[in-house]
């Protein structure tokens, strides 16, 4: 198949496959969602990603009954049934279930819904440069678990769209947090800093990667919130995420920013192409 679908046990592709009105993920997006890629039938850093998803699980009391290793087995296995080279991205969520609409949890005995969705993705070869702008934080106050409720997120990356960009930073009270679908960084003085795990961003399964390849490689770490002014005054501005991995910031607002420190950015670069390069083989 082109792209495969699952939804509670029924495969099909992703144009065939329906979903109840009265899932939860419909009408309250009550739910929680992850996304990977593969190639050659390889999923990159998938059990980081099911450690996360399961934590949303119980964070959010969903009521899940697989197990991480059933899970696993059912991506691998739907997988296998992407035409070759198996080339993809891999997206799931897993909702409260399937009942009539009110705010409380549904009764005991009602299971969480899980839809996957694979469908043909080639990941960049290259460190790939982009613009970006800044926005108000208004989102809630769960931005540490991956929720479905993403309307915040989107009107951001299509304020960025108009203008031309690829991403928008959110912050509040002149504090940093993270991009409407990345998380950020900057070098300065030979200084990765980024914005330390909280509600207030994802805990991007590529941040974490990238925090331990600069201690591999001897480059400094501080786990800091940083100001926008230090955003547009930092020798490399860095996004990070699971299907663009790491991209560097030419231009915040349309002013000009980083490109000071090339060495430094392209060592965390290689690094990490480096450690995708061993994780897919």
């Amino acid at each position: 198949m082109k792209t495969v679908a699952y939804y509670n046990g029924t495969i099909g592709t992703i144009d065939e496959l329906t979903v109840p009105v009265k899932d939860r993920a419909v009408y309250f997006g009550d739910g929680i969602y992850d996304v990977a890629v593969a190639e050659q039938y390889h999923p990159f850093t998938l059990d980081d990603h099911i450690n996360r998803f399961f934590c949303g699980i119980k964070q959010l009391k969903l009521p899940f009954t697989m197990t991480k290793d059933e899970f696993r087995a059912l991506i691998l296995e739907l997988l296998q049934k992407m035409d070759a080279p198996g080339n993809a991205m891999i997206y799931w969520q897993a909702s409260r279930g399937t009942d009539d609409r009110h705010h409380t949890f549904p009764a005991e005995g009602i299971n969480a819904n899980l839809l996957v969705m694979i469908k043909p993705f080639n990941m960049a070869n290259e460190l790939k440069h982009i613009n970006i702008i800044t926005t108000p934080e208004t989102r809630y106050s769960y931005c540490n678990i991956k929720t479905i409720n993403l309307v915040p997120n989107v009107l951001a990356s299509q304020k960025a769209a108009e203008a031309g960009c690829e991403e928008a930073v959110f912050h509040k009270d002149g504090l940093v947090s993270e991009c409407s679908h990345s998380n950020i960084h900057i070098l300065k003085n030979g200084m990765l800093q980024t914005a330390p795990l909280s509600p207030a961003i994802l805990p991007g399964i590529t941040r974490m990667h990238l925090l331990q390849l600069a201690h591999q490689n001897s480059i400094p770490v501080n786990e800091t919130a940083f100001t926008l002014e230090q955003l547009m005054d930092a020798d490399e501005v860095l996004t990070t995420s699971s299907t663009a991995l790491v991209r560097v910031v030419d231009s915040v607002d349309g002013i000009p920013v980083g490109g000071k420190d090339p060495e430094t950015l392209m060592t965390l670069y290689h690094a990490y192409m480096n450690m995708y390069a061993d994780c897919i083989k």
